[in-house]
């Protein structure tokens, strides 16, 4: 198995910027993304959870895959899938013909389809793909459903998907779908707080939260364990866990604190859209606190 995934170690789960009308900011989705990328990120994704997909229109989306895949360098990951199957085939699509790297395809949420159902969605969804590379987002969580690692592994043996981000939790069963997956099937961590444990049984790299404002660190972190040095892998990981708190609360859920984070440091984000925004009274000043923390 590789060490490093298809697109590189450290992927940013990238907010989707509004100015104060809460209209997208498509100068600012740039000039973030060209930031992200000269502070440690080797690929980006956009309209994911992060990005605040199921607040977004279709129009929305592809104007943001469309400036963002024509301003940078580094591989653009499209999230394309909805709790809609039909929806979610057109939407890939459309992140095809404009050209991004590949696709991130999340499970089917609030339905809480049976495990036929989720399977014949990321088939569809690779179908419409055309070829590019299909990520199979594994987050329970949010979605209501775990995927089957039969499931995941069938898909992986068919040629359906390249790899999982996997928001499990559960690094032992993540363990053991590695061990059945085919030779060259990507883990890729989706929490960071998971990340270290999950490079320990194999994975390739991580789709970060935290990339926005802690890139380098989280991939001198990748690189430290996978050039052998363990101990200062966890080192890092240990001076980034008030970041791996700071991300994701129950007053703040993800994205609130990040876009706090990048308002900080005066880089485009906006608040977040209803209903998860706006932020909570003082998240700013939590904001830089973490931030003068990892950089003390």
């Amino acid at each position: 198995m590789a060490t490093i995934g298809r697109f590189g170690a450290v992927g940013c789960a990238m907010v989707t910027p509004f100015d104060q009308s809460n209209r997208l900011d498509v100068d600012g989705a740039v000039s973030l993304a060209r930031w992200l990328c000269s502070h440690g990120n080797d690929f980006l994704v956009l309209a994911g959870t992060t990005g605040e997909s199921p607040v977004l229109s279709d129009e929305e989306k592809t104007a943001l895959w469309q400036a963002v895949t024509g301003a940078v360098t580094v591989p653009v990951v499209a999230g394309t899938s909805t709790a809609d199957t039909a929806h979610s085939v057109e939407l890939t699509k459309a992140a095809k013909r404009i050209g991004v790297a590949g696709i991130l395809a999340v499970t089917p949420y609030y339905s809480r389809p049976s495990q036929a159902g989720i399977e014949a969605h990321v088939r569809a969804i690779s179908d419409a793909a055309g070829g590019l590379p299909v990520l199979l987002y594994d987050i329970p969580l949010r979605t209501g459903r775990k995927v089957a690692p039969d499931v995941i592994v069938r898909l992986a043996r068919d040629g359906v998907i390249v790899g999982v981000k996997d928001a499990t939790a559960n690094p032992a069963g993540s363990a053991a779908l590695l061990d059945e997956a085919p030779p060259g099937f990507e883990l890729i961590s989706g929490n960071d707080a998971d990340t270290l444990p999950l490079l320990a049984i194999g994975a390739v790299g991580t789709i970060s939260v935290e990339s926005h404002w802690a890139g380098e660190m989280v991939g001198e972190m990748i690189s430290a364990f996978h050039k052998g040095d363990v101990d200062h892998a966890r080192e890092v990981n240990a001076r980034l866990m008030p970041s791996h708190r700071f991300q994701s609360t129950d007053d703040a859920p993800n994205p609130a604190p990040t876009k706090a984070m990048l308002r900080t440091l005066g880089l485009a984000a906006g608040e977040c859209r209803p209903p998860m925004g706006p932020g909570p009274e003082g998240i700013e000043d939590r904001a830089r606190r973490v931030f003068d923390q990892l950089n003390a």
